[in-house]
């Protein structure tokens, strides 16, 4: 559990997510640019393309703190703390109708926020929480740009 407490072993970790969630903003940005005028079109959608590209920005941050060199565990929890509460205000004020995704923000969120807290105290994990937080995030995520992509042609 050691390990969850020392940024520098997870350097691998934070370039993995922030090349993974890089490369999946782009293909949201590729998934609106296709479907633009369908995207306009229907009322909802903006804003949950808006939502997708949050939940994106979140694995790139997360993964961008991580890899500040020789920062410390506290400013690196308060940086998680505030992308988590930040993120998870934004995500939902944007979802705000959807329940379903009111329950992913708060996923989200929670196990980023939790992960600053428990990192700044050294004790409860640190950032293993920010695993699950990141795979959430991406899931998510790839399932906003699929309907962006593929099922707002059907």
């Amino acid at each position: 559990m050691a390990a969850g407490y020392e940024s520098h072993l997870w350097f691998e970790f934070a370039a993995a997510i922030v090349g993974a969630a890089a490369v999946l903003s782009g293909l949201l940005f590729v998934a609106m640019s296709i479907n633009i005028e369908r995207i306009m079109a229907i009322v909802t959608l903006p804003t949950r393309a808006a939502g997708t590209l949050v939940l994106f920005v979140f694995p790139l941050l997360i993964g961008t703190w991580i890899l500040i060199p020789e920062q410390s565990s506290t400013m690196l929890g308060v940086e998680l703390v505030a992308t988590g509460l930040l993120g998870g205000g934004l995500l939902l004020q944007l979802n705000r109708p959807s329940k379903r995704a009111e329950q992913e923000t708060w996923g989200v969120a929670v196990l980023t926020v939790l992960g600053g807290i428990t990192l700044i105290a050294e004790r409860g994990g640190g950032l293993y929480w920010v695993a699950p937080a990141v795979v959430v995030a991406l899931l998510t995520g790839l399932a906003g740009a699929w309907v962006l992509l593929v099922e707002i042609l059907r």
